[in-house]
Order: C-alpha cells, then structure tokens, then sequence
C-alpha cells in the first residue's frame, strides 16, 4: 500500500510549479511543492521540504501550504 495518496493537485499558471496536498496511512495530511522544466521531460522535483508537516485534515494543510507558498496564495 502507498504511504500517500495525492487528494488535490494545485498548478501555477504556467504548469511550472505545482503543490499536492496528500493524505498519509495514518489519516493525517501533508503538502508537498514541486517544480519541473518545461524544457526537460524529467519529470517533477521537489522544492519545498515540507512533506514532514502533519495536518489533521485536509483543509488545514491547505491553509498552511498558502501560509509558506508564496505563488498559492
């Protein structure tokens, strides 16, 4: 079983930059930041280092990544 699952996915207008909001095994939530090269086909990379955060809903763990994500809010 994966340890999160994505709940919501949010982009920047370019599609440049992008948070997931997730939800864990043991019912918390998280948020994650992440950037990609629209040159490259490399996929996503993590930015953020805020995974570790934990949320008891999904809700608040929106609020707080628009809190620390400049472009989000």
């Amino acid at each position: 079983m994966k340890k999160e699952v994505v709940v919501r996915s949010i982009s920047n207008i370019d599609d440049t930059l992008c948070v997931d909001i997730f939800k864990r095994a043991d019912n918390s939530f998280g948020f994650e930041e992440y950037r990609r090269d629209s040159e490259s086909n490399e996929g996503w990379y993590k930015i953020g280092g805020f995974g570790y955060l934990c949320f008891s809903s999904e809700c608040e763990a929106y609020r707080n990544a628009c809190k620390n994500i400049v472009w989000l809010d």
